[in-house]
């Protein structure tokens, strides 16, 4: 849980807060994401996302192409003696992410978004509106 706001050093690091750390474990998986951000998965929630993408009909176009979305971009990653993470420049690309970002912490993953992506497309307002719908999918407040 939670919002955390950092930068991205000229090598592509960025610190990880204390408590997503403990989370992530010494391995993880980072890959592309929906909505412009990345992922970043701990090692046992990766493993039954990748059994999800597994089971989907390869041969179904939309399902190939799902799949190729997150697993192109999927990059082991760890943590450093200082507490970064290494991005590679095509995660960075994909997520425009240039100096300044927002790690958030998402229940199974930790999402990292542009700062002013994630200012400019974090709406709150419509979230009343977002909840009268989620009883479609089996989650009623």
């Amino acid at each position: 849980m939670g919002e955390y706001n950092h930068t991205i050093d000229a090598k592509g690091r960025i610190i990880v807060p204390a408590k997503f750390r403990t989370l992530l474990g010494e391995h993880f998986v980072v890959t592309k994401g929906l909505d412009g951000c990345l992922w970043v998965f701990p090692s046992d929630e990766w493993d039954l996302f990748y059994e999800k993408l597994r089971s989907l009909p390869v041969a179904r176009k939309e399902a190939r192409e799902f799949v190729r979305h997150f697993m192109a971009y999927a990059s082991d990653a760890e943590i450093d003696k200082q507490g970064r993470i290494l991005l590679p420049q095509n995660l960075r690309d994909c997520a425009n992410l240039e100096k300044d970002v927002v790690l958030i912490g998402t229940g199974p993953r930790i999402e990292i978004w542009d700062k002013k992506a994630w200012d400019d497309g974090f709406n709150e307002d419509n979230a009343d509106e977002i909840a009268e719908r989620m009883g479609e999918w089996g989650f009623d407040i």
